[in-house]
């Protein structure tokens, strides 16, 4: 098992959605856990990069 670099979590936190941070602290629960959502997500896929392609991204040929 891969050991989880603490410097990669707190990359993740840093960099992610600002609204999320700020959401921990809100007085509605329903907020706090949307944005400890977001946080989980964010740093989950810091972690574990998906390999799935962006279907945004236009596929051209080489």
């Amino acid at each position: 098992m891969e050991r989880i670099d603490p410097h990669a979590i707190s990359d993740a936190l840093l960099t992610s959605a600002g609204w999320a941070r700020v959401g921990l602290t809100a007085p509605v629960q329903r907020i706090r856990e949307q944005a400890a959502k977001e946080l989980a997500l964010t740093i989950c896929e810091r972690l574990n990069p998906s390999r799935l392609p962006d279907r945004n991204q236009l596929p051209l040929p080489l």
